[in-house]
């Protein structure tokens, strides 16, 4: 007796993708204009065009995003004729700067050679009657420049692509629709399976644009591993304002700070200018941060109120406020970029470049250059293969200007696991050099100081002691009462563009999550939380949506999760298990 015939089952859709970002955005825009053009045909629905969809977890393809400034290249090469009024809060760069921010409270921890820098430069500025506690870097390196490109509202540029994308009918944008983890059968991607009751989606193609922590993404990693020698060690926080800025200041739309050293040493910020007196301010809190003390939204309060930036800031108003991850390890930590049935682009495929502070053009690319490839595929009738998508697609990211400054940009941070000053050597040397010349790499990560260890020579240790009980007991975080113990002054709550963190949740940039939805933050082990000494997590929630529970454990509350995944990647034990869900933050500005 002959066995039964196979048949395979119903697909749903003839391309998946997994998250609405920037290189969703340029896949899209891309594979929508060939297929207006006809002349491809579905496998999913014989007799049709090919489906496309896209499931974005956030509740808007706006949400959920950062300002930023990029040049662009990718992104005018897909609009030619954009111009950035078309797009609400953009604009050219006109001025950009590189300014050095010393300390005016004597806080932070810095090392002995930026002390007596700071001391010289603040001579300096006497001399020359410059300006007080900051110094404009004369010279911009050639790597750090967009001066040739745009400042935008990320969500904002998200929300036009998408529209654009719809408008043409050859694609679906779903929000709202979380995926928990590919769908793999014998050993290749067969489609995914979204949260809740969704169900399983199936399609010939899945494409991963899921962002630095995406649930999609790192399910294929822990599946198919890394390729040899790539590692993921390398994140940020990064953090904003969107402010109104007062009447009275005059900064040109288009004006640029990028700025070193405050509030601590090892933090990165920026200041962009939007149209209509709007502008973007942030920080960037590294991985390799040694403190254990991680609070984004305290420091970037005193960040805003250094006296360079309060020049410009004082008596504005905050409109809203977001935060994000970001994967920071580059081509180092670049995945396997396709296989059977799936392909990734965008963050999570490693093509932020850490050495020019830039990804969205970047992961743009990445999308096109996907597209690019899933076209000649289907009009040759080809599968969507390992081989085929290596073919099509890997081996033009392979030839593109990405693949070069992605190489120049891999050894740029080396410098940082070892100490603050190798780390700038090493980016100068870097950069400067085009990569030929760079640090070594550490031969191990370098975990936070424990709390003892960070406040050796500031405060006694049984007065430290006495803060982590004293916290522990009330179920506060440590990072105020340590912060207030070494002398950062306390904030002035003015209840415009100074306010408390919980009060900026509810400004243009409320969190919302379903009722019926589950927790999506977990702690594994409540063993190791108990042992935990720094508890760094609930340092460096963006949202406090962890914090103290009854006992070491902390609690977790999704009304207040912004999904930016610091917990995930700042647990020292990797005990925290951050899955799909829904809502976030509701701010197309963000």
């Amino acid at each position: 007796m002959s066995e039964p015939a196979f048949e395979p089952k119903p697909l749903d859709a003839d391309i998946l993708c997994v998250g609405f970002g920037p290189a969703t955005g340029g896949f899209l825009t891309t594979l929508s204009r060939a297929l207006t053009e006809g002349g491809l045909a579905s496998q999913a629905f014989p007799g049709m065009p090919p489906q496309v969809i896209c499931y974005e977890r956030a509740d808007d393809i706006a949400f959920g995003v950062s300002g930023v400034v990029t040049r662009a290249r990718a992104i005018r090469a897909s609009f030619p004729e954009f111009e950035p009024a078309e797009v609400p809060m953009a604009t050219s760069v006109c001025t950009e700067k590189l300014v050095y921010l010393m300390d005016p409270d004597g806080a932070s921890q810095r090392p002995a050679w930026m002390q007596a820098a700071d001391w010289m430069l603040q001579a300096f500025s006497k001399l020359t009657k410059g300006q007080k506690n900051a110094f404009e870097v004369p010279f911009i390196p050639s790597f750090l420049h967009k001066n040739d490109g745009f400042v935008m509202a990320l969500g904002q540029f998200n929300q036009w692509v998408g529209q654009q994308v719809m408008m043409s009918g050859q694609a679906q944008i779903w929000p709202g629709t979380p995926v928990a983890e590919p769908l793999i059968e014998d050993g290749k991607v067969a489609g995914v399976v979204l949260t809740g009751e969704g169900g399983e989606i199936r399609a010939p193609l899945t494409v991963v644009a899921d962002g630095p922590v995406g649930a999609v993404s790192r399910r294929l990693d822990d599946i198919f591993g890394l390729p040899e020698g790539h590692k993921r060690d390398e994140w940020a926080l990064g953090m904003k304002f969107v402010v109104d800025l007062p009447e009275g200041v005059e900064l040109a739309p288009g004006t640029v700070f990028h700025t070193i050293g405050y509030p601590e040493p090892e933090i990165f910020g920026f200041f962009y200018v939007h149209p209509d007196r709007v502008a973007s301010v942030g920080i960037f809190i590294p991985s390799w941060m040694e403190s254990p003390v991680r609070s984004g939204y305290r420091y970037l309060q005193h960040y805003i109120q250094h006296p360079y930036l309060w020049q410009y800031l004082k008596g504005g108003k905050l409109r809203s406020w977001g935060a994000k991850s970001l994967l920071e390890s580059g081509k180092r930590g670049e995945p396997y970029l396709a296989g059977d049935g799936y392909a990734r682009i965008g963050e999570n495929s490693g093509s932020t470049n850490v050495l020019t502070g830039s990804g969205v053009d970047e992961a743009w690319l990445t999308g096109v250059q996907l597209a690019e490839g899933v076209i000649e595929l289907m009009r040759e009738g080809r599968p969507f293969t390992r081989e085929n998508l290596e073919a099509a697609y890997v081996t033009r990211r392979r030839a593109s200007w990405l693949e070069k400054e992605g190489a120049v940009a891999e050894n740029a941070r080396n410098g940082f696991q070892r100490s603050l000053f190798l780390g700038f050597l090493g980016m100068a040397l870097d950069g400067l050099t085009g990569g030929r010349l760079h640090l070594p790499r550490a031969r191990r990560e370098k975990p936070p100081r424990k709390l003892i260890d960070h406040y050796f020579g500031r405060l006694p240790h049984s007065y430290v002691e006495q803060i982590v009980d004293h916290c522990l007991r009330d179920g506060r975080p440590l990072h105020d009462a340590l912060m207030d113990a070494v002398g950062w002054p306390e904030i002035p709550y003015d209840g415009q563009l100074l306010i408390s963190h919980q009060d900026a949740l509810l400004v243009g940039g409320k969190v919302q999550a379903p009722g019926d939805a589950a927790d999506h933050v977990i702690f594994r082990d409540h063993a190791l939380c108990q042992a935990c000494e720094t508890r760094i997590c609930i340092e460096i929630c963006s949202g406090e949506a962890i914090h103290p529970g009854d006992g070491a454990v902390p609690a977790f509350d999704r009304e207040k999760c912004v999904h930016c995944g610091a917990c995930l990647w700042n647990c020292p034990t990797a005990n925290v298990m951050f899955a799909a869900g829904p809502g976030g933050l509701h701010s197309a500005e963000n």
